[in-house]
């Protein structure tokens, strides 16, 4: 029996993190809720010390497409509103952000693929 949704969705966004630490990101926080709206991960650049807003998406094939395109725009306006909120709840003044996207696609007997779009919108 297949994996349902939400633990393909749970695998993927661990894999996302573990990914980000391992390049050197400080994860800020993972599912940051805020009514009805999230945003899978929060962390800061080491690079430039962005505060960047990462949304992850998994598939299991492409059936359906390439993970990354179901991020659509209803879900980047809900995602910007998020951040909006996200900065004025920690009363971030100045603060350099951006968008982020990684699309995990897992294989049968490989590794999952993983896909880091930085500034994806």
């Amino acid at each position: 029996m297949g994996k349902t949704n939400k633990e393909i969705g749970d695998e993927g966004e661990q894999l996302a993190v573990d990914f980000l630490k391992s390049r050197g990101y400080e994860i800020i926080i993972k599912n940051y809720r805020f009514g009805r709206g999230e945003i899978d991960i929060i962390v800061k650049d080491p690079n430039d010390g962005f505060l960047v807003f990462v949304e992850v998406k998994s598939r299991q094939n492409l059936e359906y497409g390439e993970p990354e395109y179901a991020v659509t725009q209803s879900k980047i306006k809900q995602i910007k509103k998020m951040a909006r909120l996200y900065i004025y709840e920690n009363k971030y003044e100045e603060i350099e952000c951006r968008f982020d996207v990684i699309a995990i696609l897992f294989k049968e007997e490989l590794p999952p693929e993983i896909t880091h779009l930085e500034n994806a919108f």
